[in-house]
């Protein structure tokens, strides 16, 4: 499992785009975790996927209300990663009115989430392999912290966990 100090794994995640333009073409585009995340200050939260009651009631609002307070604490960019497809994560980022504030990534294929070893296994219940609830401060493609969400929760994945981190 990744844990604080390791980088995160080299491996694509999608995004949709409404926009045609600076290089990316309208629909699904591969996001290069590893370029991406370069240089770069990140809050990443993850979910099991989109559209469930709690993450579209308070995981991703909670980030768009906290943005402004995220930014002005140097991180960079916000990411939700979630094991669907690019085009629910783009129509979950239009649900959610996230605006370009927080990155809908899809992780279609959980290989994000194998790779870092945070996976959730909801086959039994007809969902297939997802990732875990947790949240990551990332800086330069390092993890800073890492906050595991116990099943049931939601305790320490939230926004004002990972603001009061990156205020640290």
């Amino acid at each position: 499992m990744i844990k604080v100090g390791d980088q995160l794994p080299a491996t694509t995640l999608m995004e949709f785009s409404e926009v045609e333009g600076g290089g990316c073409s309208l629909g699904p585009n591969p996001v290069d975790v590893t370029k991406a995340s370069a240089g770069k200050t990140i809050a990443l939260f993850a979910l099991p996927g989109a559209f469930t009651p709690t993450c579209s009631a308070k995981h991703v609002p909670g980030y768009i209300e906290s943005y402004d307070e995220l930014k002005a604490a140097g991180v960079d960019e916000i990411w939700c990663v979630s094991v669907n497809d690019a085009f629910v994560m783009g129509a979950w980022a239009r649900d959610q009115k996230t605006n370009g504030k927080v990155r809908m990534l899809a992780d279609g294929d959980a290989v994000f989430a194998k790779a870092t070893g945070l996976t959730l296994d909801l086959t039994g219940k007809g969902m297939g392999l997802r990732s875990n609830r947790y949240s990551m401060l990332i800086k330069d493609g390092k993890v800073v912290t890492l906050n595991m969400e116990a099943p049931g929760k939601f305790e320490v994945s939230d926004a004002a966990t990972l603001l009061a981190q990156a205020k640290g």
